[in-house]
């Protein structure tokens, strides 16, 4: 990681990285691209940026000075297609924080959520013992990510975890902004790691191949026709 995207060329003072996380719901990520995916994303977000806030303000009422991030920061679409690239990495702080391992989509996959997951971090003056790194590689390197990509943006060769194209997936995400089903969502709703997977019975990975039962591909549809009231 360049030296200019790291804690410190952020914040001189900080000592810890504090990252937290909140799952995507598996039956609903299913659905993207729908408005449903759309408003479950934003939720998620608001509630990182709020808890992330509200941890900073704790930590500065106890006496160790704090600050959070957003958990995104590139302002809309817009910017995201002539920069897709923003100044703090939280899956490479979560990573760091021991949290997870990188996957073939390059992002972070948790045992609990696979990439199912969103992040953002706290960084604090505050010393506090670091969390070991996951050695365990949770990948299965299944390359289903990679395949079930609309617009191949996953590599499936070379280095591991490989460098996604961010500019297709952008591009991509733009066209779904305009439908309001933005983000994609794919290639973390068919990812096999997770023990989500078990809670919501969505072991059999088929029913992304359209072999498993009808009612799941119907669901999924009418979802993605409507939003809701």
């Amino acid at each position: 990681i360049p030296e200019e995207f790291h804690p410190r060329s952020i914040y001189p003072e900080v000592t810890t990285v504090i990252v937290i996380g909140f799952p995507i719901q598996l039956p609903i990520l299913e659905t993207a691209p729908s408005i449903y995916y759309h408003e479950l994303y934003k939720t998620v977000n608001s509630l990182l940026d709020l808890r992330a806030y509200e941890l900073s303000v704790f930590l500065n009422d106890k006496g160790y000075p704090s600050i959070y991030l957003p958990r995104d920061g590139y302002a809309g679409i817009d910017v995201l297609l002539e920069k897709p690239f923003a100044f703090f990495s939280h899956k490479h702080a979560a990573y760091l924080a021991g949290l997870g391992s990188f996957g073939q989509n390059n992002l972070i996959l948790t045992r609990e959520y696979g990439p199912r997951i969103r992040f953002t971090s706290i960084f604090t003056c505050a010393s506090i013992e670091p969390n070991p790194l996951r050695v365990e590689d949770l990948c299965t390197r299944c390359l289903r990510c990679a395949k079930s990509c609309p617009v191949g943006a996953i590599q499936t060769e070379g280095k591991f975890p490989p460098p996604i194209d961010k500019k297709l997936c952008a591009m991509r995400s733009a066209k779904l902004w305009s439908k309001h089903k933005s983000p994609c969502g794919i290639c973390i709703k068919v990812c096999p790691v997770g023990k989500d997977r078990k809670l919501f019975n969505r072991t059999d990975m088929s029913i992304y191949d359209g072999k498993g039962p009808r009612e799941y591909g119907r669901a999924w549809a009418h979802v993605r026709k409507y939003g809701t009231f």
